[in-house]
């Protein structure tokens, strides 16, 4: 039986994500206690300088940033809502500034959808799959929320999510690409991750 105070992996996943690596599975499955994390991304951000004024208005919107840089220091809090609903917020800490990144996961219609940003404006769906104890997520269809509006667009961007565990700490590799440009945005590092009472 599937319960709203499952978390959204729980519920979309059922037994599957018992599969999960023995360690990765806290993170996935904490129900309803907020959890704390932080740690270093090895790279963060986009090296194309062309999209730099894009990502400024992106990082506007808490959805991405500009900046591009090795070894970021970040924290994670993520926190689950009573409707069933986690909300998280990420925030690498360059040089002098700070981005936080913020999002909003739900499951719509038995499926995992993101929506990023401030208002939660650009939502993306996102396959789930298991394999060798890791956590895969993959885009496959993109929305804008515009005015009480919900508008399928074309696939900006692929987003996959790789979340594994070694050497002690959990790893996680998210990358946005395109045919044309490659692997375009990315983030990728490790962090430690616990629970605190709501």
């Amino acid at each position: 039986m599937v319960l709203v105070s499952d978390s959204v992996y729980r519920r979309v996943l059922g037994v599957e994500l018992d599969t999960l690596a023995p360690e990765l599975r806290p993170y996935f499955d904490g129900g309803q206690r907020i959890g704390v994390g932080s740690g270093v991304f090895e790279v963060a951000g986009s090296p194309l300088r062309i999209l730099k004024p894009v990502l400024a208005f992106m990082a506007w919107q808490r959805i991405l940033f500009p900046e591009y840089a090795r070894d970021v220091p970040f924290d994670v809090v993520n926190t689950p809502t009573s409707d069933g609903r986690l909300s998280a917020v990420r925030t690498f800490h360059f040089a002098g500034r700070d981005r936080p990144l913020q999002d909003e996961m739900r499951v719509v219609d038995g499926r995992l959808h993101d929506f990023l940003g401030r208002r939660g404006g650009f939502e993306v769906r996102l396959a789930l799959t298991v394999a060798d104890g890791r956590m895969r997520l993959r885009s496959d269809r993109q929305w804008l929320n515009v005015a009480g509006l919900r508008i399928r667009i074309p696939a900006l961007a692929t987003v996959t999510v790789d979340e594994s565990w070694s050497d002690g700490a959990q790893h996680v590799d998210v990358r946005l690409r395109t045919p044309l440009l490659g692997d375009w945005f990315r983030y990728a590092g490790h962090f430690t991750y616990s629970y605190q009472p709501r």
